[in-house]
Protein backbone atom coordinates (compact mmCIF):
# COMPACT_ATOMS: atom_id res chain seq x y z
CA UNK A 1 0.00 0.00 0.00
CA UNK A 2 2.82 2.35 0.90
CA UNK A 3 4.43 1.60 -2.48
CA UNK A 4 1.23 2.46 -4.28
CA UNK A 5 1.04 5.78 -2.44
CA UNK A 6 4.61 6.64 -3.27
CA UNK A 7 4.27 5.84 -6.96
CA UNK A 8 2.35 8.99 -8.02
CA UNK A 9 4.85 11.22 -6.19
CA UNK A 10 7.74 9.41 -7.87
CA UNK A 11 6.05 9.81 -11.23
CA UNK A 12 5.69 13.58 -10.73
CA UNK A 13 9.30 13.92 -9.74
CA UNK A 14 10.35 12.02 -12.86
CA UNK A 15 8.19 14.32 -14.96
CA UNK A 16 9.47 17.48 -13.34
CA UNK A 17 13.14 16.59 -13.16
CA UNK A 18 13.81 16.52 -16.93
CA UNK A 19 12.18 19.96 -17.20
CA UNK A 20 14.53 21.40 -14.61
CA UNK A 21 17.52 19.66 -16.20
CA UNK A 22 16.44 20.86 -19.63
CA UNK A 23 16.75 24.47 -18.55
CA UNK A 24 20.01 23.84 -16.78
CA UNK A 25 21.73 22.20 -19.76
CA UNK A 26 20.15 24.40 -22.43
CA UNK A 27 23.33 26.42 -22.57
CA UNK A 28 25.58 28.72 -20.58
CA UNK A 29 24.11 31.35 -18.35
CA UNK A 30 23.00 34.57 -20.01
CA UNK A 31 25.57 37.30 -19.51
CA UNK A 32 23.25 40.24 -20.03
CA UNK A 33 23.21 43.77 -18.82
CA UNK A 34 21.65 44.64 -15.45
CA UNK A 35 18.03 43.56 -15.01
CA UNK A 36 15.51 43.78 -12.14
CA UNK A 37 13.18 40.78 -12.48
CA UNK A 38 10.16 40.08 -10.25
CA UNK A 39 8.00 36.96 -10.54
CA UNK A 40 4.37 37.43 -9.45
CA UNK A 41 2.96 33.96 -8.75
CA UNK A 42 -0.72 33.07 -8.38
CA UNK A 43 -1.08 30.69 -5.41
CA UNK A 44 -4.87 30.86 -5.08
CA UNK A 45 -6.94 27.82 -4.13
CA UNK A 46 -7.70 27.08 -7.79
CA UNK A 47 -4.02 26.18 -8.30
CA UNK A 48 -3.87 22.56 -7.14
CA UNK A 49 -0.88 21.41 -5.07
CA UNK A 50 0.77 19.42 -7.87
CA UNK A 51 0.25 22.34 -10.27
CA UNK A 52 1.93 24.69 -7.83
CA UNK A 53 4.87 22.26 -7.67
CA UNK A 54 5.21 22.64 -11.43
CA UNK A 55 5.40 26.42 -11.04
CA UNK A 56 8.00 25.98 -8.29
CA UNK A 57 10.18 23.87 -10.59
CA UNK A 58 9.63 26.35 -13.41
CA UNK A 59 11.06 29.15 -11.25
CA UNK A 60 14.06 27.16 -10.12
CA UNK A 61 14.79 26.07 -13.68
CA UNK A 62 14.78 29.66 -14.87
CA UNK A 63 17.17 30.71 -12.13
CA UNK A 64 19.81 28.39 -13.49
CA UNK A 65 19.79 30.28 -16.77
CA UNK A 66 20.16 33.73 -15.25
CA UNK A 67 23.34 35.61 -14.58
CA UNK A 68 22.35 36.47 -11.01
CA UNK A 69 24.34 39.08 -9.12
CA UNK A 70 24.19 42.53 -7.52
CA UNK A 71 25.45 44.18 -10.72
CA UNK A 72 23.71 41.78 -13.12
CA UNK A 73 20.24 40.27 -12.75
CA UNK A 74 18.44 40.78 -9.46
CA UNK A 75 15.46 38.52 -8.81
CA UNK A 76 12.48 38.91 -6.50
CA UNK A 77 9.46 36.63 -6.02
CA UNK A 78 6.04 37.46 -4.62
CA UNK A 79 3.01 35.20 -4.36
CA UNK A 80 -0.62 36.26 -4.05
CA UNK A 81 -4.14 35.03 -3.49
CA UNK A 82 -6.49 37.21 -1.42
CA UNK A 83 -3.36 38.87 -0.04
CA UNK A 84 0.20 39.46 -1.24
CA UNK A 85 3.30 37.92 0.29
CA UNK A 86 6.92 38.69 -0.54
CA UNK A 87 8.85 35.43 -0.87
CA UNK A 88 12.11 37.37 -1.19
CA UNK A 89 12.80 40.93 -2.47
CA UNK A 90 15.17 41.98 -5.23
CA UNK A 91 17.96 42.84 -2.85
CA UNK A 92 17.78 39.74 -0.66
CA UNK A 93 20.02 37.24 -2.49
CA UNK A 94 22.94 37.49 -4.87
CA UNK A 95 23.26 33.70 -5.50
CA UNK A 96 20.82 31.47 -7.34
CA UNK A 97 21.30 28.74 -4.69
CA UNK A 98 19.90 30.97 -1.95
CA UNK A 99 16.94 31.86 -4.14
CA UNK A 100 16.22 28.16 -4.82
CA UNK A 101 16.23 27.44 -1.12
CA UNK A 102 13.60 30.15 -0.52
CA UNK A 103 11.46 28.90 -3.42
CA UNK A 104 11.56 25.30 -2.13
CA UNK A 105 10.28 26.54 1.25
CA UNK A 106 7.40 28.40 -0.37
CA UNK A 107 3.91 27.47 0.97
CA UNK A 108 0.86 28.38 -1.20
CA UNK A 109 -1.64 30.85 0.26
CA UNK A 110 -4.64 28.97 -1.22
CA UNK A 111 -7.27 31.73 -1.05
CA UNK A 112 -8.76 34.14 -3.65
CA UNK A 113 -7.25 35.69 -6.81
CA UNK A 114 -6.48 39.39 -6.27
CA UNK A 115 -4.20 39.93 -9.25
CA UNK A 116 -4.69 43.71 -9.30
CA UNK A 117 -3.57 43.90 -5.68
CA UNK A 118 -0.45 41.91 -6.56
CA UNK A 119 0.44 44.24 -9.45
CA UNK A 120 0.02 47.23 -7.18
CA UNK A 121 2.32 45.64 -4.60
CA UNK A 122 4.91 44.90 -7.28
CA UNK A 123 4.76 48.49 -8.55
CA UNK A 124 4.86 50.24 -5.18
CA UNK A 125 6.92 47.83 -3.08
CA UNK A 126 8.73 45.08 -4.99
CA UNK A 127 10.27 47.50 -7.50
CA UNK A 128 11.17 50.12 -4.90
CA UNK A 129 14.77 51.04 -4.16
CA UNK A 130 14.19 50.02 -0.55
CA UNK A 131 13.47 46.46 -1.70
CA UNK A 132 16.62 46.30 -3.83
CA UNK A 133 15.59 47.75 -7.20
CA UNK A 134 18.09 49.98 -8.96
CA UNK A 135 17.17 53.73 -8.99
CA UNK A 136 15.24 54.91 -12.08
CA UNK A 137 18.08 57.18 -13.17
CA UNK A 138 20.26 54.10 -13.75
CA UNK A 139 17.76 53.01 -16.45
CA UNK A 140 17.96 49.35 -15.47
CA UNK A 141 15.09 47.45 -17.17
CA UNK A 142 12.33 46.38 -14.78
CA UNK A 143 10.45 43.23 -15.74
CA UNK A 144 7.48 41.58 -14.03
CA UNK A 145 6.36 38.05 -14.98
CA UNK A 146 2.81 37.29 -13.81
CA UNK A 147 1.80 33.61 -13.75
CA UNK A 148 -1.90 32.97 -13.12
CA UNK A 149 -4.50 30.27 -13.79
CA UNK A 150 -7.83 32.10 -13.45
CA UNK A 151 -9.87 35.25 -13.72
CA UNK A 152 -8.87 38.09 -11.34
CA UNK A 153 -11.35 38.94 -8.60
CA UNK A 154 -10.36 42.63 -8.78
CA UNK A 155 -9.61 45.13 -11.52
CA UNK A 156 -6.26 44.85 -13.26
CA UNK A 157 -6.36 47.19 -16.29
CA UNK A 158 -5.88 50.49 -14.49
CA UNK A 159 -3.17 49.40 -12.06
CA UNK A 160 -1.33 47.53 -14.84
CA UNK A 161 -1.39 50.69 -16.96
CA UNK A 162 0.10 52.62 -14.05
CA UNK A 163 2.84 50.03 -13.67
CA UNK A 164 3.66 50.15 -17.37
CA UNK A 165 3.69 53.96 -17.23
CA UNK A 166 6.36 53.70 -14.52
CA UNK A 167 8.55 51.70 -16.89
CA UNK A 168 7.74 48.16 -15.74
CA UNK A 169 7.62 45.68 -18.61
CA UNK A 170 4.90 43.11 -17.87
CA UNK A 171 4.68 39.54 -19.18
CA UNK A 172 1.36 37.81 -18.53
CA UNK A 173 1.43 34.00 -18.51
CA UNK A 174 -1.95 32.32 -18.36
CA UNK A 175 -2.25 28.64 -17.55
CA UNK A 176 -5.24 26.42 -18.21
CA UNK A 177 -8.29 28.38 -16.93
CA UNK A 178 -6.76 31.86 -17.28
CA UNK A 179 -8.87 34.69 -18.74
CA UNK A 180 -7.30 35.93 -21.99
CA UNK A 181 -8.90 39.37 -21.72
CA UNK A 182 -7.32 39.92 -18.33
CA UNK A 183 -3.93 38.78 -19.60
CA UNK A 184 -4.09 41.29 -22.45
CA UNK A 185 -5.15 44.05 -20.05
CA UNK A 186 -2.10 43.40 -17.88
CA UNK A 187 0.65 42.84 -20.44
CA UNK A 188 2.94 45.33 -22.15
CA UNK A 189 2.82 45.97 -25.88
CA UNK A 190 3.23 44.44 -28.36
CA UNK A 191 0.80 41.91 -26.89
CA UNK A 192 1.92 39.05 -29.10
CA UNK A 193 5.33 39.26 -27.43
CA UNK A 194 4.07 39.66 -23.86
CA UNK A 195 1.00 37.42 -23.55
CA UNK A 196 1.41 33.65 -23.28
CA UNK A 197 -1.41 31.15 -22.86
CA UNK A 198 -0.38 27.63 -21.82
CA UNK A 199 -2.88 24.75 -21.99
CA UNK A 200 -1.68 23.13 -18.78
CA UNK A 201 0.91 23.53 -16.06
CA UNK A 202 2.81 20.61 -17.59
CA UNK A 203 3.51 22.78 -20.65
CA UNK A 204 4.64 25.90 -18.83
CA UNK A 205 8.20 25.03 -19.79
CA UNK A 206 7.36 26.18 -23.33
CA UNK A 207 7.06 29.72 -22.03
CA UNK A 208 10.16 29.16 -19.87
CA UNK A 209 12.30 28.31 -22.86
CA UNK A 210 11.02 31.28 -24.88
CA UNK A 211 11.50 33.58 -21.94
CA UNK A 212 15.02 32.34 -21.31
CA UNK A 213 15.79 32.84 -24.98
CA UNK A 214 14.70 36.46 -24.67
CA UNK A 215 16.86 36.90 -21.58
CA UNK A 216 19.91 35.55 -23.36
CA UNK A 217 19.43 38.08 -26.12
CA UNK A 218 18.59 40.97 -23.87
CA UNK A 219 21.53 43.22 -24.74
CA UNK A 220 20.10 44.26 -28.10
CA UNK A 221 21.73 47.67 -27.94
CA UNK A 222 25.25 46.25 -28.20
CA UNK A 223 24.53 44.45 -31.47
CA UNK A 224 23.21 45.82 -34.74
CA UNK A 225 21.92 49.30 -35.48
CA UNK A 226 19.18 50.37 -33.10
CA UNK A 227 18.93 53.87 -34.69
CA UNK A 228 18.11 55.58 -31.38
CA UNK A 229 18.76 59.32 -31.57
CA UNK A 230 19.76 59.48 -27.89
CA UNK A 231 20.00 56.40 -25.65
CA UNK A 232 19.16 52.73 -26.19
CA UNK A 233 17.91 50.51 -23.34
CA UNK A 234 17.53 46.76 -23.73
CA UNK A 235 14.28 45.09 -22.71
CA UNK A 236 13.16 41.51 -23.07
CA UNK A 237 11.16 42.44 -26.17
CA UNK A 238 14.14 44.13 -27.81
CA UNK A 239 15.85 47.54 -27.85
CA UNK A 240 13.90 50.52 -26.59
CA UNK A 241 14.96 54.10 -27.28
CA UNK A 242 15.00 56.68 -24.50
CA UNK A 243 15.46 60.42 -24.76
CA UNK A 244 17.60 62.58 -22.54
CA UNK A 245 16.18 64.97 -19.97
CA UNK A 246 14.02 67.68 -21.48
CA UNK A 247 13.15 65.63 -24.58
CA UNK A 248 10.25 63.38 -25.60
CA UNK A 249 10.28 60.28 -27.80
CA UNK A 250 8.51 60.72 -31.14
CA UNK A 251 6.00 58.17 -32.52
CA UNK A 252 8.69 56.53 -34.67
CA UNK A 253 10.18 55.17 -31.43
CA UNK A 254 13.68 56.42 -32.27
CA UNK A 255 13.73 60.20 -32.67
CA UNK A 256 13.62 62.76 -29.86
CA UNK A 257 12.41 66.34 -29.72
CA UNK A 258 12.63 69.08 -27.12
CA UNK A 259 9.82 68.59 -24.62
CA UNK A 260 6.90 70.97 -24.83
CA UNK A 261 6.98 72.05 -21.20
CA UNK A 262 3.80 74.06 -21.73
CA UNK A 263 1.81 70.85 -22.15
CA UNK A 264 3.48 69.01 -19.31
CA UNK A 265 3.07 71.52 -16.49
CA UNK A 266 0.45 73.83 -15.05
CA UNK A 267 2.18 76.93 -16.43
CA UNK A 268 -0.53 79.40 -15.44
CA UNK A 269 0.14 81.70 -18.41
CA UNK A 270 -2.84 83.97 -18.97
CA UNK A 271 -2.42 84.23 -22.75
CA UNK A 272 0.27 82.00 -24.28
CA UNK A 273 3.02 79.65 -23.10
CA UNK A 274 6.21 79.09 -25.14
CA UNK A 275 8.75 76.33 -24.39
CA UNK A 276 12.38 77.43 -24.24
CA UNK A 277 15.15 74.93 -23.54
CA UNK A 278 14.37 73.11 -20.30
CA UNK A 279 11.78 75.66 -19.22
CA UNK A 280 9.05 77.93 -20.59
CA UNK A 281 7.94 81.56 -20.57
CA UNK A 282 4.63 83.37 -20.87
CA UNK A 283 3.70 85.79 -23.66
CA UNK A 284 1.02 88.47 -23.89
CA UNK A 285 -0.91 89.61 -26.99
CA UNK A 286 0.40 92.59 -28.93
CA UNK A 287 -0.17 95.82 -27.08
CA UNK A 288 -0.23 94.23 -23.62
CA UNK A 289 2.71 93.79 -21.25
CA UNK A 290 3.70 90.87 -19.04
CA UNK A 291 3.27 91.63 -15.36
CA UNK A 292 5.79 91.09 -12.55
CA UNK A 293 4.39 87.62 -11.80
CA UNK A 294 5.60 86.47 -15.22
CA UNK A 295 2.19 85.01 -16.05
CA UNK A 296 -0.52 87.68 -16.27
CA UNK A 297 -0.93 90.50 -18.80
CA UNK A 298 -1.81 94.10 -18.05
CA UNK A 299 -5.44 95.16 -18.40
CA UNK A 300 -7.49 98.34 -18.47
CA UNK A 301 -7.41 99.40 -14.83
CA UNK A 302 -7.68 103.20 -14.81
CA UNK A 303 -11.47 103.41 -15.13
CA UNK A 304 -14.78 101.58 -15.21
CA UNK A 305 -16.83 100.75 -18.31
CA UNK A 306 -20.22 99.15 -18.94
CA UNK A 307 -19.74 97.44 -22.30
CA UNK A 308 -22.55 95.86 -24.33
CA UNK A 309 -21.55 93.95 -27.46
CA UNK A 310 -24.14 93.51 -30.23
CA UNK A 311 -23.25 90.57 -32.47
CA UNK A 312 -24.76 89.95 -35.90
CA UNK A 313 -26.07 86.37 -35.98
CA UNK A 314 -27.71 86.56 -39.43
CA UNK A 315 -27.56 83.80 -42.02
CA UNK A 316 -24.96 85.66 -44.11
CA UNK A 317 -22.37 85.33 -41.32
CA UNK A 318 -22.33 81.49 -41.54
CA UNK A 319 -21.50 79.13 -38.66
CA UNK A 320 -17.71 78.95 -39.08
CA UNK A 321 -17.42 82.74 -39.21
CA UNK A 322 -19.69 83.11 -36.19
CA UNK A 323 -17.16 81.05 -34.23
CA UNK A 324 -14.46 83.51 -35.34
CA UNK A 325 -16.65 86.37 -34.13
CA UNK A 326 -16.98 84.76 -30.69
CA UNK A 327 -13.23 84.33 -30.53
CA UNK A 328 -12.82 88.01 -31.50
CA UNK A 329 -15.17 89.07 -28.70
CA UNK A 330 -13.16 87.02 -26.21
CA UNK A 331 -9.96 88.70 -27.36
CA UNK A 332 -11.57 92.04 -26.52
CA UNK A 333 -12.51 90.67 -23.10
CA UNK A 334 -8.86 89.68 -22.60
CA UNK A 335 -7.73 93.30 -22.32
CA UNK A 336 -10.55 94.36 -19.99
CA UNK A 337 -10.44 94.27 -16.21
CA UNK A 338 -13.75 92.45 -15.79
CA UNK A 339 -15.17 92.61 -12.27
CA UNK A 340 -18.33 93.86 -10.53
CA UNK A 341 -16.49 97.08 -9.60
CA UNK A 342 -14.44 97.27 -12.79
CA UNK A 343 -15.64 96.62 -16.34
CA UNK A 344 -18.96 94.85 -16.83
CA UNK A 345 -19.74 93.09 -20.09
CA UNK A 346 -23.07 92.13 -21.67
CA UNK A 347 -23.74 90.34 -24.96
CA UNK A 348 -26.71 90.65 -27.34
CA UNK A 349 -27.18 88.63 -30.55
CA UNK A 350 -29.48 89.80 -33.33
CA UNK A 351 -30.83 88.45 -36.59
CA UNK A 352 -34.57 88.70 -37.42
CA UNK A 353 -35.07 89.07 -33.68
CA UNK A 354 -32.97 90.10 -30.70
CA UNK A 355 -31.74 87.90 -27.85
CA UNK A 356 -29.83 88.91 -24.73
CA UNK A 357 -27.21 86.20 -24.31
CA UNK A 358 -26.17 87.58 -20.93
CA UNK A 359 -26.72 91.01 -19.30
CA UNK A 360 -24.15 93.37 -17.81
CA UNK A 361 -24.63 92.22 -14.25
CA UNK A 362 -24.42 88.47 -14.68
CA UNK A 363 -20.69 87.64 -14.72
CA UNK A 364 -17.97 89.04 -12.48
CA UNK A 365 -14.80 87.62 -14.06
CA UNK A 366 -13.27 87.53 -17.54
CA UNK A 367 -13.18 83.72 -17.44
CA UNK A 368 -16.93 83.54 -16.82
CA UNK A 369 -17.64 86.00 -19.63
CA UNK A 370 -15.44 84.11 -22.10
CA UNK A 371 -17.02 80.78 -21.23
CA UNK A 372 -20.49 82.28 -21.73
CA UNK A 373 -19.45 83.74 -25.11
CA UNK A 374 -18.22 80.35 -26.33
CA UNK A 375 -21.56 78.80 -25.31
CA UNK A 376 -23.60 81.20 -27.48
CA UNK A 377 -25.56 79.41 -30.24
CA UNK A 378 -25.80 80.86 -33.75
CA UNK A 379 -29.29 82.27 -34.57
CA UNK A 380 -29.14 82.67 -38.41
CA UNK A 381 -31.99 84.33 -40.40
CA UNK A 382 -32.21 88.12 -41.08
CA UNK A 383 -30.32 91.31 -40.09
CA UNK A 384 -32.45 93.67 -37.95
CA UNK A 385 -29.73 96.01 -36.74
CA UNK A 386 -32.19 98.81 -35.90
CA UNK A 387 -34.18 96.47 -33.66
CA UNK A 388 -30.95 95.47 -31.90
CA UNK A 389 -30.01 99.11 -31.27
CA UNK A 390 -33.46 99.77 -29.78
CA UNK A 391 -33.09 96.74 -27.51
CA UNK A 392 -29.70 97.97 -26.35
CA UNK A 393 -30.97 101.47 -25.54
CA UNK A 394 -34.19 100.38 -23.83
CA UNK A 395 -32.98 97.28 -21.99
CA UNK A 396 -29.26 96.47 -22.08
CA UNK A 397 -28.10 99.63 -20.28
CA UNK A 398 -30.84 99.59 -17.67
CA UNK A 399 -29.96 99.16 -14.01
CA UNK A 400 -32.18 96.08 -13.98
CA UNK A 401 -29.78 94.50 -16.48
CA UNK A 402 -26.71 95.38 -14.43
CA UNK A 403 -25.72 98.85 -15.67
CA UNK A 404 -24.48 101.20 -12.98
CA UNK A 405 -26.49 104.34 -12.13
CA UNK A 406 -25.78 107.41 -14.26
CA UNK A 407 -24.83 109.36 -11.14
CA UNK A 408 -21.63 107.32 -10.94
CA UNK A 409 -20.54 108.57 -14.40
CA UNK A 410 -19.47 105.10 -15.52
CA UNK A 411 -18.92 105.30 -19.31
CA UNK A 412 -21.44 103.29 -21.32
CA UNK A 413 -20.03 101.72 -24.45
CA UNK A 414 -21.88 99.90 -27.23
CA UNK A 415 -19.99 97.80 -29.77
CA UNK A 416 -21.95 96.70 -32.85
CA UNK A 417 -20.52 93.89 -34.96
CA UNK A 418 -22.15 93.30 -38.39
CA UNK A 419 -21.34 91.86 -41.82
CA UNK A 420 -24.06 93.36 -44.04
CA UNK A 421 -26.79 95.91 -44.67
CA UNK A 422 -29.55 96.19 -42.10
CA UNK A 423 -33.04 95.09 -43.16
CA UNK A 424 -34.64 97.78 -41.00
CA UNK A 425 -34.04 101.49 -40.32
CA UNK A 426 -31.14 102.22 -37.98
CA UNK A 427 -31.09 106.02 -37.98
CA UNK A 428 -33.60 106.67 -35.16
CA UNK A 429 -32.07 104.32 -32.59
CA UNK A 430 -28.47 105.00 -33.63
CA UNK A 431 -29.11 108.67 -32.88
CA UNK A 432 -31.02 107.84 -29.71
CA UNK A 433 -28.10 105.76 -28.39
CA UNK A 434 -25.74 108.71 -28.69
CA UNK A 435 -28.32 111.03 -27.15
CA UNK A 436 -28.41 108.68 -24.15
CA UNK A 437 -24.67 109.17 -23.72
CA UNK A 438 -23.65 105.75 -25.07
CA UNK A 439 -20.30 105.81 -26.86
CA UNK A 440 -20.89 103.71 -29.97
CA UNK A 441 -18.36 101.68 -31.92
CA UNK A 442 -19.15 99.91 -35.20
CA UNK A 443 -17.12 96.99 -36.55
CA UNK A 444 -17.89 95.90 -40.10
CA UNK A 445 -16.72 92.79 -41.93
CA UNK A 446 -17.13 91.68 -45.53
CA UNK A 447 -20.24 93.28 -47.09
CA UNK A 448 -20.88 95.70 -44.23
CA UNK A 449 -22.08 99.11 -45.47
CA UNK A 450 -19.75 101.98 -44.59
CA UNK A 451 -22.60 104.51 -44.51
CA UNK A 452 -24.44 102.44 -41.87
CA UNK A 453 -21.28 101.91 -39.82
CA UNK A 454 -20.68 105.67 -39.69
CA UNK A 455 -24.32 106.29 -38.73
CA UNK A 456 -24.10 103.82 -35.86
CA UNK A 457 -20.72 105.04 -34.56
CA UNK A 458 -19.93 108.07 -32.44
CA UNK A 459 -17.84 110.96 -33.74
CA UNK A 460 -15.16 111.15 -34.93
CA UNK A 461 -15.82 108.14 -37.21
CA UNK A 462 -12.07 107.55 -37.67
CA UNK A 463 -11.84 106.50 -34.01
CA UNK A 464 -15.15 104.65 -33.75
CA UNK A 465 -15.46 102.73 -37.04
CA UNK A 466 -13.39 99.66 -37.90
CA UNK A 467 -13.57 97.47 -40.98
CA UNK A 468 -12.06 94.18 -42.14
CA UNK A 469 -12.68 92.62 -45.57
CA UNK A 470 -12.61 89.09 -44.15
CA UNK A 471 -13.50 87.33 -40.89
CA UNK A 472 -10.15 85.55 -40.72
CA UNK A 473 -8.18 88.82 -40.83
CA UNK A 474 -10.24 90.94 -38.42
CA UNK A 475 -7.87 90.42 -35.48
CA UNK A 476 -5.84 93.44 -36.67
CA UNK A 477 -8.75 95.59 -35.44
CA UNK A 478 -8.08 94.62 -31.83
CA UNK A 479 -5.37 97.19 -31.16
CA UNK A 480 -7.55 100.00 -32.54
CA UNK A 481 -10.41 98.91 -30.31
CA UNK A 482 -8.11 98.57 -27.32
CA UNK A 483 -6.89 102.13 -27.73
CA UNK A 484 -10.49 103.31 -27.92
CA UNK A 485 -12.41 101.14 -25.44
CA UNK A 486 -9.72 100.69 -22.80
CA UNK A 487 -10.43 103.45 -20.23
CA UNK A 488 -6.78 104.22 -19.52
CA UNK A 489 -6.10 104.90 -23.20
CA UNK A 490 -9.37 105.92 -24.74
CA UNK A 491 -12.77 107.32 -23.95
CA UNK A 492 -12.25 107.95 -20.26
CA UNK A 493 -8.51 108.35 -19.82
CA UNK A 494 -7.84 109.18 -16.23
CA UNK A 495 -11.57 109.31 -15.39
CA UNK A 496 -12.47 109.01 -11.74
CA UNK A 497 -15.94 108.29 -10.41
CA UNK A 498 -16.82 111.68 -8.90
CA UNK A 499 -19.35 114.44 -9.45
CA UNK A 500 -18.48 116.89 -12.27
CA UNK A 501 -19.80 119.71 -10.09
CA UNK A 502 -17.19 119.28 -7.36
CA UNK A 503 -14.79 122.18 -6.97
CA UNK A 504 -11.75 120.04 -7.77
CA UNK A 505 -13.38 118.85 -10.97
CA UNK A 506 -14.15 122.42 -12.08
CA UNK A 507 -10.59 123.53 -11.37
CA UNK A 508 -9.26 120.55 -13.31
CA UNK A 509 -11.59 121.36 -16.21
CA UNK A 510 -10.48 124.99 -16.24
CA UNK A 511 -6.85 123.93 -16.15
CA UNK A 512 -7.30 121.59 -19.09
CA UNK A 513 -9.25 124.25 -21.02
CA UNK A 514 -6.62 126.94 -20.44
CA UNK A 515 -3.91 124.51 -21.45
CA UNK A 516 -5.75 123.69 -24.66
CA UNK A 517 -6.29 127.41 -25.43
CA UNK A 518 -2.62 128.15 -24.83
CA UNK A 519 -1.62 125.38 -27.19
CA UNK A 520 -4.10 126.65 -29.78
CA UNK A 521 -2.71 130.21 -29.47
CA UNK A 522 0.82 128.95 -30.07
CA UNK A 523 -0.30 127.03 -33.15
CA UNK A 524 -2.08 130.11 -34.53
CA UNK A 525 1.03 132.23 -33.96
CA UNK A 526 3.14 129.73 -35.86
CA UNK A 527 0.61 129.61 -38.69
CA UNK A 528 0.51 133.44 -38.89
CA UNK A 529 4.28 133.62 -39.08
CA UNK A 530 4.27 131.02 -41.83
CA UNK A 531 1.70 132.98 -43.86
CA UNK A 532 3.68 136.20 -43.51
CA UNK A 533 6.78 134.38 -44.72
CA UNK A 534 4.91 133.11 -47.79
CA UNK A 535 3.62 136.61 -48.54
CA UNK A 536 7.16 137.98 -48.43
CA UNK A 537 8.34 135.27 -50.84
CA UNK A 538 5.53 136.07 -53.30
CA UNK A 539 6.30 139.79 -53.11
CA UNK A 540 9.99 139.18 -53.87
CA UNK A 541 9.10 137.05 -56.88
CA UNK A 542 6.97 139.86 -58.33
Amino acid sequence: MRGLLCWPLLAWLLLLQPWEIQLQVAGPRCHTGPLDLVFVIDSSRSVRPFEFETVRQFLMGLLHGLNVGPNATRVGVIQYSSQVQSVFPLGAFSRAEDMERAIRALVPLAQGTMTGLAIQYAMNVAFSVAEGARPPEERVPRVAVIVTDGRPQDRVAEVAAQARARGIEIYAVGVQRADVGSLRAMASHPLDEHVFLVESFDLIQEFGLQFQGRLCAIDHCSFGNHSCQHDCVSTLAGPRCHCREGHDLLPDGRSCRVRDFCNGVDHGCEFQCVSEGLSYRCLCPEGRQLQADGKSCNRCREGHVDLVVLVDGSKSVRPQNFELVKRFVNQIVDFLDVSPDGTRVGLVQFSSRVRTEFPLGRYGTAAEVKQAVLAVEYMERGTMTGLALRHMVEHSFSEAQGARPRALNVPRVGLVFTDGRSQDDISVWAARAKEEGIVMYAVGVGKAVEEELREIASEPAELHVSYSPDFSTMTHLLENLRGSICPEEGISAGTELRSPCECESLVEFQGRTLGALESLTQNLAQLTARLEDLEDQLANQQ
